[in-house]
């Protein structure tokens, strides 16, 4: 019995020869998108104004949940005399992680800060005079006012407006999961700015935290002195005084403590190099990108030319 021979297609094997033949007989198609793409992406790299970062390592503070709130015994001493007022739970790390790129502080900051003008309606950073170009388009410096669009609507931003902005084109926050330090990046066109920005957010942040733990550590201590006066028994009375003493004992110790949440490992300077853009690497892809697309219309249009062929050849 005759083995079974392997059927063979000749018409679906790839001729390499016709293959390098295709692609050097478009060899000026290839060449010329390559050469309009590598053109476009130097023009567009060069356009692109020199973005820079600075950036602050820190910390968690080392007393962090020891003696904010109520802890340990005093939490349970207040758990037995049947009162319930708050303390503890999150962490204080991640709160105050959360409340740094939350919509409310954001723009308690850039208010305080006076950053509407530097965020909305710069165009480029003068390093000579080491101040903003303005983009008069948007806004009069000079008389302090926002221009009107052709709609008849003003053109001052909301403060959504700001605070998407200022969380996509300059903040980013990060924290490393093993060592447990938080990196804060500020990004500007303005290398003094970019510093300063960071050095007002870690100092806005430790005051915010700081501020409310003051501000619920008086509210239990106002509840507990009300508790207090209400009860005759000795033994509840002497829970009441150590929960007191607690809770101003963490008032005392948040109004000392100038870095609240975070202290600062290695903190901001001016930056003195460009973060991005990454001109060479945006030529490169966009070179890529241009040979790609030459070779892939050259094979495009000799799919064409060959389904005509065998049309006009069965004709």
């Amino acid at each position: 019995m005759a083995e079974p021979t392997t059927p063979h297609y000749p018409d679906d094997e790839i001729d390499l020869r016709e293959l390098f033949a295709t692609l050097w007989r478009g060899k000026w198609i290839i060449i010329a998108t390559t050469i309009i793409f590598a053109a476009g992406g130097v023009f567009y790299a060069l356009s692109k104004p020199n973005i820079y970062q600075a950036n602050v390592l820190l910390a968690p503070s080392q007393d962090e949940g020891g003696s904010r709130g109520l802890g340990g015994q005093l939490g349970g001493l207040a758990s037995l005399a049947g009162i319930n007022i708050g303390g503890g739970g999150t962490n204080q790390t991640v709160m105050a992680k959360e409340v740094l790129q939350s919509r409310a502080f954001l723009t308690d900051f850039i208010h305080r800060h006076n950053l509407t003008v530097p965020l909305m309606t710069t165009k480029a950073w003068d390093m000579r005079n080491e101040k903003w170009v303005i983009d008069r388009e948007v806004y009069n410096p000079e008389t302090q006012e926002w221009l009107i669009d052709h709609d008849g609507e003003s053109l001052k931003p909301t403060d959504w407006d700001m605070v998407k902005k200022f969380k996509e084109n300059h903040l980013s926050l990060s924290e490393n999961k093993d060592t447990g330090m938080v990196s804060l990046r500020i990004k500007s066109q303005a290398p003094p700015v970019a510093k300063q920005w960071a050095e007002w957010l870690v100092q806005d942040i430790n005051e915010h935290m700081r501020e409310q733990d003051v501000q619920k550590a008086e509210a239990r201590i106002d509840y507990l002195e009300a508790k207090l006066s209400e009860t005759n028994i000795a033994g509840m009375q002497q829970v009441f005084y150590q929960l007191i003493e607690s809770e101003t004992r963490t008032v005392m110790l948040a109004s000392a403590q100038q870095e609240y949440v975070f202290e600062t490992v290695d903190p901001a300077v001016v930056p003195q190099e460009k973060s991005e853009p990454k001109r060479a690497l945006i030529a490169v892809i966009a070179t890529m990108l241009g040979g790609m697309l030459g070779v892939f219309t050259v094979f495009i249009l000799a799919f064409i030319r060959s389904g005509r062929g065998q049309a006009e050849s069965e004709d």
